[in-house]
């Protein structure tokens, strides 16, 4: 979900579509597919609402569906305000859309590892890790983070587009498990989730917590009071590329929280308008764009998901498949590109010099920060080195690209 690195993290975030100042129109929907933002008819189901869906709407948010939901895609500022604030400052987004999960039991960490690549076993107490789920074609089903606690089980967070299907494939395992005699039980949690990012967090955060958050580095987790908000999950981590948490907190207490952190002006509300161009600047995958059922690990460039030793045992769904990928490499690869010019979006076209079609687009959006394109998609491998020359082929026109590294905006992660 990525840092969601996420990393995916894990996360939420949009089809970008042009508008006056270049960026946010529409959102489109989760993981199953990113629909084109639409009004629930009377046929369909109807929209569900976040803990602070009224307070989103008392402080001037925008909403619109995303993934089955009504969430915020902008406040009063404009988008692009909003995202320069995160980058500066400190910003809060609501993901209580996403799916949170504790896995209990003696062999939860034998469960957890017979559905994703990572190797949990070898995580500390209270350290996370993103995480691919699998099928048996190597494709990925989601991504996630996993976190394991020293309270007794794995906390486990996935994304809102996927929920459905991410239940019933930990649900299915689940069963196979207990028939084969574990000790394993899975708890869904109706809890709240804020993710709180920018570089000014700690100091805002640290006003409410006793516990030192210089000592909560990058992918770690604890349970604290937050602004004497009790029971708190606090997980360094986030989809912006920038120093945050996300805070797990009981429903009935999440406006209080919120409203507590929105007393110091450093903090703002954001929208999904503004998570969508901050992980793409980071670099991070949004699932149902840039990685799907039919797109491996490793044509993903996320080959660092897979934990060493499970590439030796091979015992995760499509290892078969993804382990020899490693070595043999692949047709394609995602990379990241930059242009000038006419934005790029998803599905363009991407050329080789000669005008020959050699991949396309997932992700792409102006840059408030780097003020130019960029992008990231699949090409052919022969293309995919850094500082390769291409092209994108925006509104029946070749418009001149340059593969380039990502992240397209350095990491403000923390690690001590």
């Amino acid at each position: 979900m990525w840092a969601r690195l996420m990393v995916g993290v894990g996360g939420a975030g949009l089809g970008l579509r042009a508008s006056r100042d270049g960026l946010l129109r529409t959102a489109g929907a989760g993981c199953a597919g990113r629909r084109q933002q639409r009004q629930a008819s009377s046929t369909e189901a109807p929209l569900q609402k976040t803990p602070l869906f009224d307070f989103h709407k008392q402080h001037g948010g925008k909403m619109v569906e995303f993934a089955g939901w009504s969430m915020p895609v902008q406040y009063k500022d404009s988008h692009i305000v909003s995202h320069m604030h995160t980058r500066e400052h400190c910003s809060i987004f609501d993901v209580s859309h996403m799916l949170q999960t504790k896995v209990h039991g003696r062999d939860r960490v034998k469960f957890m590892e017979s559905l994703v690549v990572a190797d949990i076993a070898e995580l500390k107490d209270n350290q996370g890790t993103l995480s691919l789920f699998t099928n048996d074609k190597g494709g990925i089903i989601d991504d996630l983070i996993v976190t394991k606690t020293d309270q007794g089980y794995l906390y486990v967070v996935s994304n809102a587009g996927c929920a459905e299907k991410d239940s019933s494939l930990m649900k299915a395992r689940l069963s196979e498990c207990k028939a084969a005699g574990l000790d394993v039980d899975l708890e869904f949690l109706d809890e709240a989730l804020i993710a709180v990012q920018g570089p000014t967090m700690s100091r805002v955060l640290q006003k409410g917590m006793k516990e030192d958050l210089s000592k909560l580095t990058f992918m770690t987790s604890a349970l604290s009071t937050v602004f004497g908000v009790e029971n708190c999950r606090v997980t360094r981590c986030g989809y912006t590329g920038e120093d945050g948490v996300e805070i797990s907190v009981p429903q009935s207490r999440v406006v209080e929280l919120t409203q507590k952190l929105l007393k110091n002006s450093e903090v703002k509300l954001a929208g999904l308008g503004a998570r969508d161009s901050l992980r793409l600047e980071a670099g991070l995958c949004l699932y149902g764009n840039d990685i799907d059922e039919t797109t491996t690990p490793v044509e993903a460039t996320l080959v660092w998901t897979i934990g060493k030793r499970r590439r030796q045992t091979k015992d995760f769904p499509g290892a078969d498949i993804i382990v020899p990928q490693i070595k043999a490499k692949t047709a394609r690869k995602r990379i990241g590109l930059v242009s000038t010019g006419p934005p790029v979006r998803q599905h363009t076209p991407i050329l080789s010099p000669d005008g020959k079609v050699i991949g396309e687009v997932t992700s792409g959006c102006p840059s408030p920060c780097l003020k130019k394109n960029i992008a990231m998609g699949y090409v052919d491998k022969a293309f995919a080195k850094n500082g390769t020359a291409i092209q994108v082929e925006v509104r029946k026109k070749a418009v001149l690209a340059t593969v380039a590294k990502m992240p397209f905006v350095p990491a403000g992660y923390y690690s001590g």
